[in-house]
């Protein structure tokens, strides 16, 4: 059974062959893509914003109370 080898189909970049660094004008056009994004769901962004905060504040101090809670509980049940 003879076949030809079937060439694979060329990848290309969004690039195109130009260079694949950020140009000003992509930058400005992204940025007025996230304000337009972040204007229209403003109270919705902030919400979300501030309990991410709030969620890596608390997740660090979580894990350090359990530690020293489950120590505490250890050397309780050790004692009796």
């Amino acid at each position: 059974m003879n076949s030809k080898a079937s060439h694979g189909s060329h990848w290309s970049t969004s690039s195109f062959g130009d260079s694949v660094e950020t140009s000003p004008q992509d930058l400005h056009a992204l940025g007025e893509h996230l304000d337009l994004c972040r204007s229209k769901n403003t109270r919705l962004f902030n919400l979300r914003c501030n309990a991410e905060t709030l969620s890596r504040f608390l997740l660090a101090r979580i894990v350090t109370t359990a530690l020293v809670l489950a120590l505490l509980l250890g050397a309780v049940i050790l004692a009796f």
